[in-house]
């Protein structure tokens, strides 16, 4: 068996519309993984962010976490892995 995954579908970039006919990321662009939480496996757009404002991480609107509609989920930046930022928890 493979032991690499195969995506079918283009990854999803936090903030475009749920029925954007292409929600994948765009060229040109820098992108982060968010890991974990509501948001796992999505892609979150830091194009113009400086270092410090991506060391201090997000708090991104949810409907899917445990606040529902209007809750935040918490993401920082990984340690030793910038393009990797972990959930933290969910906020109201």
């Amino acid at each position: 068996m493979d032991d690499q995954v195969t995506r079918r579908t283009p990854r999803h970039v936090y903030g475009t519309d749920h029925d954007d006919p292409n929600p994948g990321p765009q060229p040109g662009r820098t992108y982060v993984e968010l890991v974990g939480g509501a948001l796992d496996g999505q892609l979150l757009d830091v194009t113009g962010w400086t270092e410090e404002q991506r060391a201090g991480g997000a708090y991104l609107i949810t409907e899917a976490g445990r606040y529902g509609a209007g809750g935040r989920a918490d993401y920082e930046q990984r340690p030793g892995s910038p393009g990797l930022w972990d959930w933290r928890g969910d906020v109201p």
